[in-house]
């Protein structure tokens, strides 16, 4: 029994939990085909396995524009779905605020809050402008003109500022089926520089989270004490 326990919370700290936000695609160029479908879920996406996500907000541009959403299931846990009809050429910044999660095993409770950035007929301007979050990542590279082998960069900014020296998690969706030599290549790290900004090579066609992870402030749970709270400035971005 004591092995394992031992080896279950090997598993859970190896693994990082990342809200994902993906959608149909990111690029918007048919009128005929303008509705962007949105994919939710709380999931280790380079193991494809997932974990239950009570329902969520999601926005588009602001917090004035919430979505409607749908449940599903994903890898056997609740998830959820939304969409939106693009009319007009534009940015679409979409974004997600979840409940906010409590990890056991990390006596912490997990909170982030991904975007997506979509173009729309052939308007590309503002995809470096913030949306206003307490915690977020703006593209440093068009994020919708991605391909594998690029560099990603992001800036990380918290209250609107530059956070220097965060570590940001980086991992694939991985639905193409690639192995992990050990755990420790599941989640890729890198950490932001004086100006608050990382870079990545993505490696590999499909879709890529960043997380940068600040830890601030605190909630109580039902056992009645108070725990820190993991806040992610999370993206999500194609590589073609």
């Amino acid at each position: 029994m004591k092995k394992f326990i031992f080896i279950s919370l090997v598993a859970i700290y190896a693994n990082a939990h990342f809200l994902t936000f993906m959608a149909n695609t990111d690029n918007v160029s048919n009128q005929k085909e303008s509705k962007v479908n949105l994919d939710i879920s709380f999931i280790h996406p380079f193991e494809q396995t997932g974990m239950i996500m009570e329902k969520p907000e999601v926005f588009v541009n602001s917090k004035k524009n919430s979505l409607a959403l749908t449940q599903t299931t994903k890898f056997d846990q609740k998830a959820w779905t939304s969409s939106y009809d693009i009319k007009t050429p534009g940015v679409y910044k979409f974004f997600v605020q979840p409940q906010p999660y409590f990890e056991p095993a990390e006596e912490k409770f997990i909170s982030h809050v991904p975007k997506l950035i979509v173009s729309a007929f052939g308007l590309e301007d503002g995809w470096d402008e913030p949306i206003g979050l307490k915690y977020e990542i703006i593209p440093m590279v068009k994020p919708f003109g991605l391909y594998s082998g690029n560099l990603f960069q992001g800036r990380v900014l918290h209250d609107g500022k530059p956070a220097a020296n965060v570590e940001v998690e980086v991992e694939a969706y991985n639905d193409f089926g690639l192995k992990a030599p050990t755990d420790s290549h599941i989640t890729q790290v890198v950490k932001t520089d004086d100006n608050g900004i990382f870079s990545f090579v993505m490696n590999h066609q499909g879709w890529w989270g960043f997380a940068a992870l600040i830890e601030e402030g605190e909630l109580k749970y039902k056992d009645g004490k108070s725990y820190p709270i993991e806040n992610g400035a999370l993206i999500w971005v194609k590589a073609y």
